[in-house]
């Protein structure tokens, strides 16, 4: 372990796994910043450690918490169980993710997202120690209500199609979690995210919004994948990061999935449109149908629209950032690096 402060038993000890992730990069600054103690565990596959940069700035602080990055895989038993005994709660967020990734490599994906999630329950388990599990809209497949609720039914499409494997793998997670709960008394909760945007995340394996903004910035066509009149509620990872933890922390959410979206549903052509407008980009929109950019017979949710309430009612959660902040914080990130990358 390389530790940039030892631990310090009189605060909270806390495990995120996927801590050098998008997601989890910013969670462990809300948790640093809180005064967690936190270990932060990744197999840097998608994750990088450059991810915790300024998390550990942050933990140099005397009023912060500290941070201990290590390396390693939920496949690897021995050192999962390392990172979590010891913690008084973990949050698991590794994961393998993105559709690009899981429609090239669904195996692996199938591997770490179930096994994966299992083994993480089990040292949780072993050592007494209260979790978060994060999951997906994904979960509720080509279901286009106009506001999906945590009980909303599971429409997915054919089993041969590994555009579903995701899908089907955090179903599976969650449903261990809730195996936990009932037979063992496991201390867990889930969350369900909806399209979470921010710095530090990549377009590499799908991300919508960074692949688009990258494209624009660049002056390349940005390329809509479809029709383009699919929908989707953007979230930002600013106002995601701290509902986590505080979901986490009330008592009540116990054995439950809490969805955790965004407010403004807009279609990804819209949203193409917007990003040329905000890089003032003299990009054009390319639509690329999906027979081109993904293997025969794959398929998209045409809508996904959350339902927030349960996580209003629970913790007063309510999605303040806009579309437009969440494309310019995006912008300002990619913007910093000269010259954006290609995918």
């Amino acid at each position: 372990m390389s530790s940039t402060r030892s631990l310090t038993r009189t605060r909270t000890r806390t495990t995120v796994t996927g801590g050098a992730g998008f997601i989890g990069s910013h969670l462990i600054e809300h948790l640093l910043a809180e005064g967690d103690d936190v270990i932060a565990f990744d197999d840097m596959s998608t994750g990088s450690r450059a991810n915790l940069d300024d998390a550990l700035l942050l933990s140099e602080s005397d009023s912060t918490g500290s941070l201990t990055i290590v390396e390693g895989s939920i496949l690897d038993k021995p050192a999962l169980d390392a990172v979590i005994a010891g913690a008084d709660r973990v949050f698991h967020l590794a994961a393998a993710v993105g559709v690009r990734l899981i429609v090239d490599e669904p195996l692996a994906g199938l591997r770490t997202n179930i096994h994966g999630t299992e083994n993480v329950l089990d040292a949780c388990l072993a050592h007494d120690v209260a979790l978060l599990v994060t999951s997906t809209s994904e979960v509720y497949g080509k279901n286009t209500s106009d506001s999906l609720s945590e009980d909303a039914d599971r429409i997915l499409g054919s089993s041969s199609m590994s555009r579903w494997t995701y899908a089907a793998a955090k179903s599976i997670d969650e449903a261990f979690a809730n195996g936990y709960v009932t037979e063992f008394g496991l201390r867990v909760a889930i969350v369900r995210l909806f399209n979470t945007v921010g710095p530090r995340q990549t377009g590499r394996y799908g991300m919508v919004v960074p692949q688009l903004v990258g494209q624009a910035l660049r002056g390349e066509p940005l390329t809509v994948f479809g029709s383009g009149t699919q929908t989707r509620c953007f979230s930002s990872v600013r106002d995601i990061a701290p509902a986590i933890a505080r979901i986490q922390e009330h008592p009540g959410t116990v054995g439950l999935a809490v969805n955790l979206g965004g407010g403004h549903e807009i279609s990804i052509l819209d949203l193409a449109h917007r990003i040329i407008e905000l890089t003032g980009s003299t990009s054009e929109v390319q639509l690329v149908p999906y027979c081109e950019a993904y293997p025969a017979g794959f398929e998209d949710m045409e809508r996904r629209v959350p339902n927030n309430s349960l996580a209003g009612s629970l913790i007063g959660f309510e999605p303040l950032t806009s579309i437009d902040e969440i494309i310019l914080s995006v912008m300002d990130h990619l913007g910093a690096r000269a010259p954006v990358p290609s995918l």
